[in-house]
């Protein structure tokens, strides 16, 4: 084998290498990922996810914001319980309005 053509190997693997992490990197600059990154850094997102808390492996309660409202979801096992509470539990009750006593 002659001098320039193990040169020539050599420079042909280093080439190739290049292309593999320059893929790699592109990938990871501009890949699938990147989509998700963009959309997340918008401050306008109408649903954020406030807190979530594992139950079990199969099993997660998640708050969840929307447009102020909060709600608690139960996720797993194939089923989904939304609970949100009713705005009379969450307002104090009115207190009972004393009427004027009808003047004779």
């Amino acid at each position: 084998m002659d001098v320039i053509e193990f040169f020539r190997a050599l420079a042909a693997l280093a080439f190739t290498l290049g292309l593999i992490g320059l893929a790699a990197w592109a990938l990871r600059k501009y890949g699938p990922d990147a989509i998700g990154r963009a959309i997340a850094t918008r401050q306008d997102r109408r649903l954020k996810v406030v807190e979530s808390l594992a139950l079990d492996p199969t099993r997660r309660l998640v708050v969840v914001s929307l447009d102020g409202e909060e709600r608690l979801v139960l996720l797993g096992e194939g089923h989904l319980l939304d609970w949100t509470p009713k705005p009379a539990a969450l307002a104090p009750a009115p207190s009972p309005v004393a009427e004027p006593e009808p003047v004779a």
